[in-house]
């Protein structure tokens, strides 16, 4: 995928590549799409096997646990980016709608754990708003999901030139606020996303484009 492009790599070129037969491939996997489906799902259950460390540390206060879960996500990916990159040329496909639904469903399900804990623990810190941890560690998931499907948007609009960095910023910094809010932590308080991650996906210029319309 990385190499050639999901759309242009065949079954046949896979199989001649880690030297399978057919008929092993399809022992495991029924098409392409459910390929792509399994890979996303490792590299899912890989970044949870990394935070762990991070919601089982004793040391650090349910604040600080936020912001590392997160922050580790994002080294994660960054360590992956062109892989990710390929990725997200097909993955914001229409014709991946229905395997995006359900995996997102399934993300919810095996992160939500791990964020009400940080947030019964930062109840319990007197740090964030009274709440039912549980639900309110689905309800912060569907904002941060919501906010990885615009990243993807606003990744390409940088490419294509019709979206500036300033724009990029901006949305990011509502999507914090809004996380703040639901939690009852003062502004600024849990830097989700830092300069470094900003700059890395978002920060180079995009090359000239025909459409010179900037987004403000």
């Amino acid at each position: 995928m990385q190499t050639r492009g999901y759309e242009q790599f065949s079954i046949e070129d896979l199989l001649v590549e880690v030297g399978a037969s057919k008929g092993a491939f399809y022992h495991y996997f029924g098409s392409k799409q459910a390929l792509l489906e399994a890979i996303v799902d490792r590299l899912v259950t890989n970044a949870l096997v990394r935070v762990e460390s991070v919601v089982n540390d004793a040391s650090l206060s349910a604040i600080e646990k936020f912001r590392g879960y997160f922050h580790m996500i994002a080294e994660f990916k960054a360590e992956q980016r062109d892989f990710v990159l390929e990725l997200m040329k097909v993955w914001y496909s229409d014709d991946n709608a229905l395997v995006r639904e359900k995996l997102r469903h399934e993300q919810i399900l095996r992160v939500a754990p791990h964020i009400a804990a940080i947030i019964r623990q930062g109840v319990s810190e007197g740090t964030f708003a009274p709440a039912d941890p549980d639900q309110m560690a689905r309800v912060v998931l569907a904002l941060i999901l919501d906010t990885g499907d615009e990243a993807g948007e606003l990744f390409v609009g940088r490419q294509t030139g019709t979206i500036d960095f300033e724009t990029v910023r901006r949305r990011f910094d509502t999507y914090q606020t809004a996380l703040e809010r639901l939690l009852g932590v003062p502004p600024g308080e849990l830097q989700l996303i830092d300069e470094g991650v900003l700059q890395l996906w978002f920060g180079a210029e995009p090359a000239a484009s025909t459409n010179p319309r900037r987004e403000n």
